[in-house]
């Protein structure tokens, strides 16, 4: 669950607020989760809410473990502390806890140790945790002392539990308001749901349980750019690193877990700056001395047969953008995932809602981007793009709304290279981006629709025809709505590219600025460079294309743009996935380049010489021969003999 930034979680409301299945929409996404049940069974001759809580357990997905506590309030505590770190637990709800912890069976006890107990638990759980509370704070002070005892016990667990949490949720009518901390990731919508069995929670003989489990929607399309930059500082997703990828479990178990370190999505907010974004602006250019000078030093290193080939393109770039005639590999690698849909035909075909998936799926540590930026041990950030209107109607996005993707995207990369980021990755996931990307080539770079737009896969693989002539129309039109238009590049962006491919633009031109190459990887990374170089064409040479993934517009983009893409593997793993297969090699041809001596013909040390560092090429491993032991082979903590000379390690 901390997905969203946070490891624990505490989720108040009222009663029917909503508050149960927006606990668990947080928790849809997690390949398992433990249900802590803290209320009793009830009266039993309360038929009603026996009822309720039957149909609750049977929608339960079959993937998620009960945990029933009813019988100790202290085994609550217990749950939370001995849960492991791949664990995920929904704890509904509190007040069902508060009451047992009141119950006369459990008498006398000290509650308020009790409590303190389970903020302690929380606070130092290495599970990821979310909790249910009903709020109580604000109605009126019972009459009753056991009414005044439940809710005053209740309000010091609430408070003892929300301090412990790294977030604080409050659920009125169906809508969440966050309230720790102060700028979390946006508030999951909660579906309107009648038929929740939320008691109230003084009941004290069947106190509250949670709601049938109903997911939420995770798809709303992004909120508008405001056109008003406002006065306040910028929040940006925040950006978590990824642990170590996981050991493939055996093929008879579940999946691995989830990772805990994506970002949240964002809605791009309101941004304070005086940044000025206008053609010709004048960004900096890589060194284009230490790019040739590290690129014939690879002739005198001594490296068998022909050398690095097409990757001593690799060497030049990373020579040119760190200033150095000896590059080293990029160690702080950071993936920028931009999520935006095109609404009309240039989404055609595409599964409604699956991009948002893709998202949920990155954020829970899953999928083939994750995996290879955890493999790459790659920080990860993911922001959510506005919409995108049908182009062929009108404009795809306000020119207002252009102006601030374009200011927060150059943030974005202004925010990694704070970070000390060397490298970013440009990926992207959104229905419509492709026929959008190939609107902006047909724009600026005269090409024809159907030559640059592929082919349209279905989720069964097959080549849906029907929808790429749809996409092809849509584009057409889109061209011929703005044969008059003026074609500079933020009006490109309005009325063709839309959200993603400015906000990709802003993130180009930021990194340019501030000296970071980028990986680009797909449609919209290629688009975005088309544009950036009528507003600075500085930017193109602080690209690099690992792959065109078989992509007609990606190789157009390449050609014009002067990017050689370095294979041809024609991986379609998703944008920016490509890239982060291809990273490796990238940083392999780097290492090599940085630690290889000078070959002994050239001065370079030969087989005997142990100190190369004169060379200038970098320390090499020392394999030097142990001195024997003694007579005789030698054993070391196996049954299996090291003959003299054999380096034990």
């Amino acid at each position: 669950m901390s997905v969203d930034g946070w490891h624990t979680l505490l989720v108040l409301g009222g009663i029917r607020s909503g508050k149960s299945e927006f606990a668990e929409s947080l928790v849809a996404d997690a390949p398992t989760v433990r249900y802590v049940a803290t209320a009793p069974a009830g009266d039993p001759e309360d038929t009603e809410w026996a009822t309720r809580l039957a149909v609750h357990r049977a929608r339960r997905p079959g993937s998620w473990s009960t945990e029933e506590t009813a019988a100790d309030p202290g085994r609550l505590v217990e749950v939370i502390a001995a849960a492991g770190p791949n664990e995920t637990l929904l704890v509904d709800d509190l007040g069902g806890w508060v009451t047992v912890l009141l119950d006369p069976a459990h008498q006398p006890a000290d509650d308020t140790a009790t409590i303190a107990e389970l903020a302690a638990a929380v606070r130092s759980s290495t599970a990821r945790v979310v909790l249910v509370s009903p709020e109580v704070g604000l109605s009126l002070v019972p009459t009753t002392p056991l009414g005044r005892a439940f809710t005053d016990a209740l309000g010091a667990t609430n408070r003892a539990v929300a301090d412990a949490c790294d977030a604080v949720a409050l659920v009125v009518a169906g809508q969440t308001a966050w309230l720790k901390p102060a700028t979390p990731a946006p508030a999951h919508a909660v579906p309107p749901a009648a038929t929740s069995p939320e008691a109230e929670p003084g009941r004290a003989a069947a106190p509250q349980h949670a709601a049938p489990r109903t997911a939420a929607p995770r798809n709303a399309p992004a909120q508008a750019v405001p056109a008003d930059l406002g006065t306040g500082d910028v929040t940006l997703p925040e950006v978590l690193t990824p642990a170590a990828a996981p050991v493939p479990a055996p093929a008879t178990s579940a999946e691995p877990g989830t990772g805990d370190w994506a970002a949240p999505t964002m809605a791009l907010p309101m941004i304070a700056t005086g940044l000025v974004i206008q053609p010709g602006m004048e960004l900096p250019m890589p060194d284009d001395y230490t790019g040739p000078q590290a690129v014939d030093r690879l002739a005198t290193l001594d490296i068998p047969g022909a050398g690095l080939g097409v990757l001593e393109q690799v060497v030049g770039f990373a020579a040119a953008t760190q200033g150095t005639s000896t590059p080293r590999p990029w160690d702080s690698v950071r993936v920028l995932l931009i999520q935006g849909d095109h609404e009309g035909g240039a989404s055609a075909g595409a599964t409604p809602g699956e991009s948002a998936r893709r998202a949920r799926q990155t954020r829970a540590g899953r999928g083939a981007l994750a995996r290879l930026a955890a493999e790459n041990r790659a920080a990860l950030q993911i922001v959510e793009a506005p919409v995108s209107a049908p182009m062929e109607d009108g404009p795809a996005l306000p020119a207002d709304e252009v102006e601030a993707a374009l200011r927060y995207g150059w943030r974005l990369a202004e925010q990694a290279a704070d970070a000390g980021v060397q490298l970013l990755v440009l990926a992207a996931c959104g229905a419509g981006a492709e026929a959008a990307a190939a609107a902006v080539l047909a724009a600026t770079a005269g090409a024809e629709p159907p030559t640059v737009l592929g082919r349209v896969i279905t989720e069964q693989g097959e080549i849906d025809d029907t929808a790429w002539m749809v996409r092809c129309a849509a584009v057409r039109d889109a061209l011929h709505r703005t044969r008059r238009s003026a074609r500079e590049a933020k009006d490109v962006l309005a009325e063709l590219g839309g959200g993603d491919i400015a906000l990709a633009t802003g993130v180009l031109l930021g990194a340019t600025a501030r000296k970071v190459p980028v990986l680009l990887d797909g449609p919209v990374g290629t688009a975005a460079a088309m544009v950036s170089r009528d507003l600075a064409g500085q930017a193109r040479h602080w690209c690099l294309l690992p792959d065109h993934g078989g992509r007609p517009g990606v190789r157009l983009a390449a050609d014009v743009l002067g990017l050689t893409p370095l294979v041809d593997l024609r991986l379609d793993l998703g944008e920016g996935a490509t890239a982060l297969a291809a990273l490796p090699l990238l940083r392999s041809a780097l290492t090599l380049a940085a630690t290889l001596p000078v070959h002994p013909s050239l001065g370079g040390p030969d087989d005997s010489d142990t100190d190369d560092t004169a060379t200038g090429g970098g320390a090499e491993p020392d394999f030097t021969e142990p001195e024997p032991a003694g007579p005789g082979p030698t054993t070391i903590g196996s049954d299996e003999p090291v003959s003299p000379g054999r380096r034990a390690d």
